[in-house]
């Protein structure tokens, strides 16, 4: 009979500690959830001091070289090895085994550390969860929680699959919304890059040809001449200017009330703010789901669903059904009530709560809404791009006619 420590959580997201005596781990876990709680970290105390010893210098090394120098991992990295891990990991191989051969093919610098650091503190007598905290910057709440649940409920290789299947569908729906949002970019800024060769250097020899045949030039064509006179004479300024809004920009929205005005305006306009909400409602819907679906507690689900939503905005509504939930309530009434989750969404989540299958129906809400990303996406591509030929159109003829117009006058008076 062992000895261990435990720390659980119960129905309401409250954190507890203890010790009790059981056969094995495997035991302890089935004694502490007999009991109505949700075991979050088990481990048996003794083991000798050099045990100890090893397992606080691990943590120790790996702790110093996780702040100092980590390198941050592409997500399509993680994603691949997160699929190969869940796949040995489900054909039977010990933990320590499936890590020694990803570090053999291992290409990326960062995971290769992570893989040795992870394994000498699975050695020690660390967990897996337990060594993923390790790398703050490679494994986030998200990842390092659902990998607890997993743990506990001895169900590691299932709740893997669910991690690998949630970021290969997180890292497609992001490259849909990229992909979309790089042709408008590219455009504006050529346009931006010829309008402002046009104002600097070519207008200017227009209007000192016009000044040397002495030719009166229509109001039009003096309104552009002057806004070619102000970007010449301020171009620094205005790149200045343009930098400084950007950078100010930014500032603000890392503010805790600039990001919820910056959320809520991208929510709302009126080509992209569709998609831009579409796309957090549904990776709302797909992490709280993958979250509850994997065994961890619904309170704890929401709070790591709030940190890494991504939209202040929405991050603020998911803190109102945490504190909904946490008093008894249902989540279906304060999603009503932040005005942010549409009526299709708040009726099946109410619908889960009814059934006891709510993880499954924010899974198909989840599935919903990718399939909207999608049609959102191609129609968004499909309205941006005439409406940026009229744009670049209307700048660009704009200036030609300003230009024509006094040359107009040149041939009346030749002729």
């Amino acid at each position: 009979m062992s000895r261990y420590r435990f720390v659980a959580m119960d129905g309401q997201g409250n954190e507890t500690e203890g010790v009790l005596d059981a056969e094995s781990q495997a035991r302890a876990v089935a004694l502490i959830k007999s009991r109505g709680y949700f075991p979050t970290r088990v481990s048996e105390i003794g083991g000798g001091t050099s045990a100890k010893a090893k397992k606080q210098k691990v943590q120790n090394t790996q702790a110093t070289k996780s702040s100092f120098f980590q390198k941050r991992v592409r997500p399509k990295d993680l994603m691949t090895f997160t699929r190969q891990f869940a796949t040995l990991v489900d054909a039977g191989l010990p933990l320590l085994r499936g890590m020694r051969i990803l570090l053999k093919q291992e290409k990326h610098p960062a995971l290769r550390d992570a893989l040795n650091g992870m394994s000498e503190s699975i050695e020690a007598g660390n967990t897996f969860s337990e060594s993923l905290t390790l790398y703050p910057k490679i494994f986030d709440n998200l990842f390092i929680n659902m990998v607890k649940a997993g743990e506990a409920g001895g169900v590691l290789e299932t709740v893997l699959l669910r991690l690998a299947e949630f970021m290969e569908k997180a890292e497609r729906i992001k490259n849909k919304v990229k992909g979309a949002m790089i042709y408008p970019v590219v455009v504006l800024v050529a346009a931006f890059g010829i309008v402002t060769f046009l104002m600097s250097f070519v207008i200017p020899k227009f209007e000192q040809i016009f000044l040397d045949l002495g030719v009166t030039m229509p109001a039009f064509t003096q309104f552009v001449i002057g806004i070619s006179g102000f970007v010449k004479g301020n171009l620094v300024a205005i790149f200045v200017g343009m930098g400084g809004l950007i950078v100010g920009l930014s500032f603000f929205k890392k503010s805790a009330k600039g990001g919820e005005i910056m959320d809520r305006i991208a929510m709302v306009m009126p080509l992209t703010g569709p998609l831009v909400k579409k796309t957090a409602i549904g990776r709302f819907a797909r992490t709280l789901g993958t979250l509850m679906s994997s065994g961890v507690p619904v309170l704890q689900a929401l709070n790591i669903v709030r940190d890494t939503s991504g939209n202040i905005a929405v991050s603020e509504a998911i803190q109102q059904v945490h504190d909904s939930v946490k008093e008894g309530d249902s989540m279906s009434m304060p999603m009503e009530s932040s005005g942010i989750f549409p009526g299709m969404v708040i009726s099946m989540v109410d619908v889960g709560e009814e059934t006891g299958a709510l993880p499954e129906m924010l899974i198909r809400i989840a599935d919903n809404y990718d399939d909207e990303v999608d049609n959102a996406v191609e129609g968004l591509t499909a309205a941006i791009e005439p409406i940026l030929i009229i744009f670049l159109a209307f700048i660009v003829g704009g200036i030609v006619i300003a230009m024509f117009l006094p040359m107009m006058s040149i041939m009346g008076g030749i002729g």
